[in-house]
C-alpha cells in the first residue's frame, strides 16, 4: 500500500502546515491551541474501548 509522494504521511503534512502558521495575536494563538486540543480529545474518544457497565443502556 503506497502513501503517495515518497511515503509522506498526509496527516503529518497537515499538522506541520498548521504548526507553521504564525499566530497573529494571543487570541489567534489560543484558537490554534484549542483546535489542537479538540483534535486530541476527539482522537481519544474515537479510540476509547471501555464498555458501558450500566445494563440499562443495552
Amino acid at each position: 500500500m503506497s502513501k503517495g509522494k515518497a511515503g509522506i504521511d498526509k496527516n503529518l503534512q497537515n499538522v506541520v502546515a498548521d504548526l507553521e502558521q504564525p499566530a497573529v495575536n494571543s487570541h489567534h494563538a489560543q484558537q490554534i491551541q484549542q483546535d489542537t486540543n479538540d483534535r486530541r480529545h476527539q482522537d481519544s474518544l474515537n479510540h476509547d474501548k471501555t464498555e458501558d457497565m450500566d445494563p440499562s443502556h443495552s
